[in-house]
């Protein structure tokens, strides 16, 4: 009989018994950081590269195209020359048809301008705050942080289906392959605030082919996916028999007694300690992780302020509470998705305005609440905020009442972690169709992140993956405080 081989295997019983299902996950990141996956190279310390201004991200992601004339850009002119095709306004001289395509993502038909019929403005806008930002009337509670927000006007990408939703995690698009998301890049380059809990958290429904995050940096950089339910916020959080707590430490001593003979056994095996760290760390996790979803503690005007009291909104509001009490105990990055599911419920390529009507009604209020609460608390200063979704929608109308995907012109705004608030930085022309002044990348958001959070990115790179330029992208100063 192999000795060893037997022992492994009944070791990996013991841990599966004692309910510690995902801590290969939790040993991956521990061998990683430690040095051990790669050989001689060693990956980064956990250290910023400079002087950080911001610990945390909440990273707010609307899965499908928010329009970003019905939301953060408006642009009345869609409403005065509303029927008439581009060519037919004062604005047919700033629309090359050569260039970005417009025939193809525009107009399908082939007649490229000629058929794009401009569809009028869904909603009305205000401006708001002492900054005047301009925001649609569906995102009442949001406008009201308008001075707390820093809205970038122009960005642009390039994968015109979803995608897209790949691309914004990324920075590349899909036909290139698997890249680390931005989160994942902020996991391995940063070392822990709480070694109780997970870094790297997603909170909502990915497709396919966003469902990853670490790819070539490892598994072990893939955030971990959690349910708002304290009763199984996490696939194997808690063992698959009941066993009580002094069990569980009885347990946990035994093996910490084996892993020590192992450890006699094969005193130049470097995995050891890593893997003791990892066994510990998703113990305590059983516990830290459901304390997180547990809002017993928080008082009904908490609840209310996050609209968890209204049906509508009570979903997002609840994980956005979540969010907030994450980075009250040390989680790095949350990663939170609205409207998951094929295309993404943001998607409205017909019903634009039922569609968005309902879907900023149970967003909204979470995010003004969210905002509100991280800023009494002295939160938001280092935690940031930030909106986005894959692409915009097109200024002309798709079938009778709808808007096509959009990647030329859109709108993200960022708040906290050391940014300016109640400003609004680059702009898309009088339709809403071309970023036109300062246009930024979609890695343009990720670099000003990762600038805000003391890290550079090129100091990042793995020896055989070389990144493009325009991977790294350029923070977006002019909104750095």
């Amino acid at each position: 009989m192999n000795h060893s081989s037997n022992h492994n295997r009944n070791r990996r019983s013991f841990l599966a018994n004692m309910g510690m299902g995902f801590t290969g996950m939790a040993m991956g990141a521990t061998l990683l950081r430690d040095g051990i996956a790669r050989g001689d190279w060693a990956p980064p310390t956990g250290d910023p590269h400079y002087s950080p201004k911001a610990k945390s991200v909440i990273w707010l992601f609307m899965n499908g195209g928010v329009s970003q004339m019905e939301s953060f850009d408006p642009k009345p002119m869609l409403t005065k020359y509303a029927g008439k095709t581009i060519a037919e306004t004062p604005f047919a001289d700033t629309q090359d048809p050569k260039k970005l395509a417009l025939e193809r993502l525009v107009a399908p038909d082939g007649n490229g301008l000629q058929r794009n019929t401009l569809f009028p403005l869904q909603v009305g806008f205000k401006k708001h705050g002492e900054s005047g930002i301009e925001i649609s009337d569906w995102f009442p509670h949001i406008a009201s942080q308008a001075d707390r927000l820093a809205v970038v006007r122009s960005m642009w990408t390039t994968d015109s289906n979803h995608g897209a939703q790949t691309q914004f995690h990324t920075g590349r698009h899909r036909n290139d392959g698997n890249f680390p998301t931005l989160g994942a890049w902020v996991h391995y380059g940063l070392g822990s605030l709480n070694d109780n809990l997970p870094q790297f958290i997603s909170i909502g429904k990915r497709e396919y082919w966003n469902k990853r995050d670490g790819h070539y940096l490892g598994p072990a950089h893939d955030a971990v996916p959690l349910r708002i339910d304290p009763n199984n916020p996490l696939d194997y959080s808690r063992p698959a028999k009941s066993i009580s707590r002094d069990r569980q430490m009885i347990g946990r001593d035994l093996l910490g007694k084996l892993n020590d003979l192992r450890g006699e056994d094969f005193p130049e095996d470097p995995t050891m300690n890593a893997r003791i760290a990892s066994y510990e760390l998703a113990f305590r996790m059983q516990t830290s992780i459901p304390n997180l979803v547990d809002f017993a503690q928080e008082t009904d005007e908490t609840k209310a302020l996050y609209g968890i009291d209204k049906p509508h909104s009570q979903d997002f509001g609840m994980q956005l509470l979540a969010a907030r009490r994450m980075v009250e105990h040390g989680v790095r990055f949350i990663q939170i998705q609205h409207g998951g599911g094929g295309a993404g419920a943001w998607d409205a390529h017909s019903g634009l305005k039922k569609n968005h009507a309902n879907l900023a009604q149970a967003v909204d209020q979470p995010i003004g609440g969210l905002l509100e609460d991280l800023s009494r608390r002295g939160l938001l200063d280092e935690t940031l905020v930030i909106f986005c979704s894959e692409f915009g929608r097109t200024p002309g109308s798709q079938g009778a009442d709808g808007r096509d995907h959009h990647i030329f012109g859109f709108s993200v705004w960022m708040a906290g972690g050391g940014l300016k608030g109640g400003v609004v930085h680059g702009a898309t022309d009088e339709i809403g169709f071309h970023a036109v002044e300062d246009r930024h990348y979609v890695t343009d958001v990720h670099a000003t992140i990762l600038h805000q959070l003391g890290l550079d990115s090129r100091q990042l790179e793995i020896p055989g993956r070389k990144r493009l330029e325009i991977d790294h992208g350029m923070p977006i100063q002019e909104i750095i405080a």
